[in-house]
C-alpha cells in the first residue's frame, strides 16, 4: 500500500514521456525536419498551476530536430499533467 504512491508517480512521468514525445514527432513531421536521437528526456519537473489553475505536475522534455541532417537544434516539449502547455522547436516552412 505504501509503495502505490510510488508507481503512480512513476507512471504518470512514463505516460508524460509518452506524449511529449508524440508532440515532439508530429512538431517535426507539421515543419519537415528530421527527429533525431528518437528520445524525449526530461530536463525540468516542478509543482505548478496549469492553465485551468490546478496545481500538478509540469515537465519539460528535450528533443533534438534537424533541418538537413548536419545541423542540430533543440526544442522543448511542456506539459501539465497530460496536457500540452507548448511547444518550442521547429516551425512549419511558410507557404511560397
Amino acid at each position: 500500500l505504501a509503495a502505490f504512491p510510488i508507481v503512480a508517480y512513476w507512471t504518470a512521468g512514463r505516460a508524460a514521456a509518452e506524449r511529449a514525445e508524440g508532440h515532439g514527432r508530429l512538431a517535426c513531421t507539421r515543419a519537415g525536419v528530421q527527429w533525431l536521437d528518437q528520445s524525449v528526456p526530461l530536463v525540468r519537473q516542478r509543482l505548478a498551476r496549469g492553465p485551468d489553475g490546478r496545481l500538478g505536475w509540469e515537465r519539460q522534455f528535450r528533443f533534438e530536430y534537424s533541418t538537413g541532417g548536419e545541423d542540430r537544434h533543440t526544442g522543448l516539449v511542456t506539459l501539465h499533467g497530460a496536457t500540452l502547455v507548448g511547444v518550442l522547436g521547429p516551425m512549419p516552412a511558410e507557404a511560397t
